[in-house]
């Protein structure tokens, strides 16, 4: 018999994962230029050229040991260090690299965190909306979840009164997604200004440190000239996760990095345990040949612009058939408000179409449902008369 906890978290299973198989079934039946799956954050876009050139001038050109072999489970220096100057000249930063762990992606880096700083019974703040893996990553380590509800009237916005309010004695991280995944929303300068300054004066209060986990697989995704902060700057017990699945399409190959500024509380004492932390949880160190790979590649960009095309259309698109949607400032998905009462019968009606999209609830987040715009432009016209048609139901 499984564990009692894996029994629970296998009977939960996950809604994303389970409408990209829903999808794969349809196609089967329909064939998949007949289905329109909006499910998962899987980019359409292809990564940069230099990707691929790169993956061939590494395996030619470097020793087999040296490609394939163990390093320090940190990662390569090389490499740490040509990601803390990256950073460097991007945020003005003062990085070097050891300050860098290279993680299994952010996933892995989030577990790999966690595990360093909970204790059983230590409580992580979350804003709701969010990826509901964060839910497991915490429950992974004894950690408790509280859920601190964002609003459509504040634009899916955090509260720094409701963070404040959630805070106790026994918080010791808060986990921002920014852009936020599922909702395309850009936290703003002024609102991290808000969050820190609560953060910090519940540190003095209750005389303990709360960290803030920045997950940052969406940073690059940002329309219309919108800038993401970087966390660092504005609170010092920021660690920050990233991954490259997005920003160069690569979501299969799971490589990215922890940043832990020499800011935060106890910095060395963290960064060491998370060394430990990144071998003991299985990952050893994150993949040779991808680590390689994203140094040669750190001003290499996606096709941002084919994702706000691929935005835009689908906006007006849902927008004229009568959907209300939130505009989103990054990312690549559209949240959009379910209009029946119950967002996971409003997703089963549009299968009939052979639209596939994920329900609001699997975010904590009722009545509204995602829609992954990561897909061909071409995919998103073809949806359209089925989602006019899904209106049609709902006499929108």
């Amino acid at each position: 018999m499984i564990s009692a906890r894996m029994m629970k978290m296998s009977e939960g299973g996950s809604a994303i994962r389970a409408m990209f198989e829903e999808g794969n079934r349809l196609a089967s039946l329909y064939g998949r230029e007949n289905v329109y799956d909006f499910s998962l954050g899987n980019p359409n876009i292809p990564a940069p050229e230099k990707v691929r050139s790169e993956i061939i001038r590494i395996a030619e050109d470097t020793d087999p040991m040296e490609l394939h072999g163990y390093m320090s489970n940190s990662g390569y220096p090389f490499v740490r260090k040509a990601v803390a100057d990256n950073l460097n000249t991007r945020f003005g930063t003062s990085f070097d690299e050891n300050n860098i762990i290279m993680t299994v992606g952010a996933a892995g880096g989030l577990n790999v965190i966690l595990q360093t700083l909970l204790n059983p019974g230590d409580e992580v703040i979350v804003f709701a909306p969010y990826f509901l893996e964060y839910g497991n990553y915490v429950a992974n380590f004894g950690g408790v979840l509280k859920v601190v509800p964002t609003t459509e009237e504040d634009m899916f916005q955090p509260s720094a009164k409701a963070l404040g309010d959630a805070i106790s004695e026994k918080t010791k991280a808060v986990i921002i997604n920014n852009p936020n995944n599922p909702t395309g929303v850009i936290y703003s300068e002024s609102k991290i200004k808000e969050l820190s300054a609560v953060m910090q004066e519940k540190e003095r209060l209750y005389g303990i440190s709360i960290y803030l986990i920045s997950d940052e697989p969406y940073r690059e995704l940002a329309y219309d000239g919108a800038d993401v902060p970087y966390l660092t700057k504005y609170y010092h017990n920021t660690i920050v996760g990233y991954s490259w699945s997005k920003s160069l399409s690569l979501p299969g190959e799971r490589i990215g990095y922890l940043v832990i500024p020499k800011e935060a509380d106890d910095a060395q004492l963290i960064y060491s345990a998370a060394v430990i932390s990144n071998r003991i949880l299985g990952f050893v160190n994150a993949p040779a040949l991808q680590q390689r790979l994203v140094a040669a590649c750190l001003n290499e960009k996606t096709d941002v612009e084919a994702y706000d095309r691929n935005r835009k259309t689908l906006y007006k698109g849902l927008t004229d058939c009568g959907f209300d949607c939130t505009y989103p400032s990054g990312a690549f998905y559209m949240w959009v408000k379910s209009p029946d009462a119950d967002d996971n019968t409003f997703a089963e009606k549009a299968k009939k179409y052979n639209i596939l999209f994920v329900p609001g609830s699997s975010f904590a987040c009722p009545g509204y449902v995602r829609i992954a715009y990561c897909v061909s432009h071409d995919m998103i016209l073809r949806s359209l008369p089925a989602f006019k048609k899904l209106a049609g139901e709902y006499k929108l």
